[in-house]
């Protein structure tokens, strides 16, 4: 797929990008070349191939699900202006 010049200024518009008369044709070429780039991606076929999380085969290590402090929500609400139901109550601010 080939870029027009003017198409590259409209693009350039809508990324509210300053382009030089000079930089509109390096431009053209180069988006030329990533959506030639997609065009041969989107065309191989992937049915057969699961997703991967990582590309590489590696294996996240995990810590273990422990509970490391203790709750002191009591605490910390006791220094709280006002709470109820162990929720901080704050002035309403919308009408």
């Amino acid at each position: 797929m080939s870029l027009s010049p003017e198409q590259i200024r409209q693009v350039a518009q809508l990324a509210r990008l300053q382009l030089n008369p000079e930089q509109v044709e390096p431009y053209a070429r180069q988006l030329s070349n990533i959506l030639e780039m997609v065009d041969r991606l989107s065309s191989v076929d992937t049915a057969n191939v699961s997703p991967m999380a990582h590309p590489l085969d590696m294996v996240q290590r995990l810590r273990p699900d422990t509970i490391s402090e203790t709750d002191r929500r009591d605490d910390y609400q006791a220094i709280a202006p006002e709470t109820q139901d162990g929720l901080y109550l704050v002035p309403k601010v919308i009408e």
